[in-house]
Order: structure tokens, then C-alpha cells, then sequence
């Protein structure tokens, strides 16, 4: 609530002291609010934006126990979060590896082995996704929108932290403005409807809790904010920025699953719900621009997980003496697009999300989530005391 009042000072202080009074408030608010939007837009592309993720973990399940998972991601989100970002924060760990093999020990490589089939996994479907977003909004070939989202992925990659932490974080304002554009228009034009889907009787299979903890297992892009983490200075910003961090990426997935609820249940056969929810609301400047933001975020993601490899790369090449060249990040990221578009166009984005992502979920349970929360977050209170 403190941050909220001082945000919020920053907005009414008098014309003349804005300028000087805004800077310093977003000094003040940066360590608490960067990473979560850092990582709201790395997990949008592979967590949400296609709208088949939230089918697949959440509405499958039913209305009203989907939403309830959801909520059990961002509780999962937060706890998790708060705790990965005190612990890198205490030990230094600015990148995955080193992140990894101070919680982890010798069994860091499970991890890396895990999140570089993750990182090719999540570039195959945000791929196969521009593909079918390019497809319906311009009539080209699916290959070309997934062609072209890889090459600005790879741009972006290639100019590093500087460049893609202003890049994700303005887009997760946008988005988040689209993603509430999106909502208000569906509750004024459907509410009877969403209201109703929350009323259906739930289906047999209710472990909508176990798919909140999955479906956040999955999502944990640590690696992707850990360029983050020398903004923070003190615990309070650690666990504050993880509380923002759970807060900040789970809204605009509830706003876009209410909205999905007012088409339920058919809109739990299409392939891309995004696309379907868009053609309902038959308004096609919103459509436009609920497809700019969505492919943008397509990129955004991409760049994410790649920087995330690349200043990996970059770590162990200094320890080395060396460094990673400039045209070596561009390279890294070539090589695993390319190993992407391979995926994207041979699987359908509801095999990649069903099959992919169900089975790596568990695995971010044992290799990360777990030791987390038990053996790191013990040296983190161990070291508070």
C-alpha cells in the first residue's frame, strides 16, 4: 500500500516539481515493479497469449475450477518468485547457471538440460502462434509470420540486456492496457454469459489446484529476470518484487479467461481461443490491435528465454577469460530458432502446448520449485538469523 500512495504522489505532485518527483519515484519504485514486467512478458507468449494454455490447464477442467487454478498459479507465482529473487539476491546469482549450481550444487545440469527443452519448446509454439496470427490477420503463409516473428527475436537477442529490459517492459503496459480494453468489451457485451459459465457444475476431474501448480511450474522464466536482480538491494525488495512479480503476471490471464468464458464451452476446440474470441467481438480495430500487441508479445517472449541462454554463455566465457562476441548472441539465438521453426511448423500448437508443456511441468517441480522452496528457502532464513 506504501508503494501504491507513493505511485500515486508521483501522479499529482505539482506541474513543476513532476519531472524531477516522477524520476525519483520510479528510482524508488523500479526494484519492485521491473522484474515482474520483465517476467509478465517473457511468460505472455508461452503462458497465455494463444489462449490454449489457459484451455489446456484451467478451462478443461471447468469455469469456476479453472478460475481457481489460475489463482493458485499467481499465489505459486509470488511465493516462488519472492523466495528465487532473495536467494539470488543473497548469493549473487545474476544468471541461471550460477543461480543454479548455488542451489542445486552438481545436479545444476538437470536444470539447464530441462530449461534449454523448454526454451526450444516455448519458441515452437510462440512460433507456430505468429504463424496462424500472421496467417488470419494478413492472409500470408503461416511459415512467413513465423519467419518473421523469429528474425526481430533474434534482432532483439542481438543488442542485449539494455535494449530488451526497456523493450519488455514498455509492452507489458501495453498489454496490460489491451487485456483490459479486451475484458471491459466482452463483460459489456457478453456479462450474462460469463456469469453463467461460472455456474456450470464442474467436471469429475477436479484437481484444478495440481494445474495451477503445473501450469506455474512451467511458467517460471526465472532465468529470463535474473538480469533483474542487481536492482535489488534489501529483502523488503526481494519479497515485495516477487509478491509484484505473482500480481503483475497473473492479471491479465484472469481478465482473458473471464472473457473466454463467455464463448465457453465452445471456444475449448479452437486451436488459437485468442483468435476465436476476436472474431466474436466482430470489431476490427480491436482485433488489429489485439493481434499487434499479441504477435509483439510472441516476440518478446522469444527474446526473453534466449537472452536468458545468452548471458548464460556470456558467464561462463568470462570465468574463462574471455567474453561472448557480439555476433556470438545472434548466433546462439539463430541456432535455437531454427531448431524452433523445425518444431513449429512439424507439430500443431495443440500438441506442442498438450504434450509439451504437460511433461516439463513436472520436471520444473523436481528440479526447481522443489528445491526452492525447501532447501533454498531455508539458507535464505538461515541467513537471517
Amino acid at each position: 500500500m506504501e508503494r501504491i500512495i507513493l505511485l500515486l504522489g508521483c501522479l499529482v505532485s505539482p506541474p513543476g516539481n513532476f519531472v524531477a518527483r516522477n524520476r525519483a519515484c520510479m528510482n524508488r519504485l523500479l526494484p519492485y515493479l521491473l522484474p515482474g514486467l520483465v517476467f509478465q512478458s517473457v511468460i505472455i507468449g508461452g503462458g497465455y497469449a494463444t489462449g490454449r494454455e489457459l484451455v489446456e490447464f484451467f478451462l478443461a477442467r471447468g469455469p469456476l475450477p479453472g478460475l481457481l487454478g489460475l489463482l493458485v498459479a499467481g499465489l505459486v507465482f509470488a511465493a516462488v518468485m519472492a523466495t528465487a529473487y532473495e536467494f539470488a539476491r543473497q548469493t549473487g546469482a545474476h544468471d541461471y547457471r550460477t543461480f543454479c549450481r548455488r542451489l542445486l550444487g552438481p545436479a545444476w545440469v538437470l536444470y539447464e538440460v530441462a530449461y534449454i527443452m523448454l526454451v526450444v519448446l516455448i519458441l515452437a509454439v510462440v512460433g507456430s502462434a505468429a504463424g496462424e496470427l500472421a496467417s488470419d490477420a494478413l492472409g500470408v503463409p503461416p511459415a512467413a509470420g513465423t519467419v518473421g516473428m523469429m528474425l526481430l527475436v533474434g534482432t532483439l537477442a542481438f543488442f542485449g540486456s539494455a535494449l530488451i529490459g526497456k523493450v519488455l517492459a514498455g509492452w507489458s503496459v501495453l498489454l496490460y492496457a489491451v487485456y483490459l480494453l479486451v475484458f471491459a468489451l466482452t463483460l459489456a457485451a457478453h456479462g450474462d454469459a460469463i456469469a453463467l459459465s461460472l455456474r456450470e457444475p464442474p467436471a469429475a476431474e477436479r484437481n484444478w489446484a495440481v494445474s495451477g501448480v503445473r501450469y506455474a511450474a512451467y511458467n517460471l522464466s526465472l532465468p529470463a529476470v535474473l538480469f533483474c536482480m542487481t536492482l535489488l538491494k534489501t529483502r523488503r525488495e526481494a519479497v515485495g518484487a516477487g509478491i509484484m512479480t505473482g500480481l503483475i503476471a497473473i492479471v491479465p490471464a484472469l481478465l482473458f479467461y473471464a472473457a473466454m468464458l463467455a464463448y465457453y464451452p465452445a471456444i475449448v476446440t479452437q486451436p488459437v481461443p485468442a483468435l476465436f474470441l476476436m472474431a466474436q467481438l466482430d470489431l476490427p480495430w480491436v482485433q488489429a490491435l489485439f493481434q499487434l500487441v499479441v504477435f509483439g508479445t510472441f516476440v518478446e517472449t522469444g527474446a526473453g528465454v534466449l537472452h536468458a541462454i545468452n548471458e548464460r554463455i556470456d558467464v561462463h566465457a568470462r570465468e574463462r577469460g574471455h567474453a561472448l562476441p557480439r555476433w556470438g548472441r545472434p548466433a546462439v539465438a539463430g541456432g535455437l530458432l531454427l531448431l524452433s521453426v523445425y518444431g513449429a511448423t512439424t507439430f500443431g500448437i495443440v500438441d506442442l502446448i498438450a504434450r509439451g508443456y504437460g511433461a516439463l511441468s513436472w520436471v520444473f517441480i523436481a528440479v526447481l520449485i522443489v528445491p526452492l522452496m525447501t532447501l533454498g528457502l531455508w539458507r535464505v532464513l538461515r541467513e537471517s538469523c
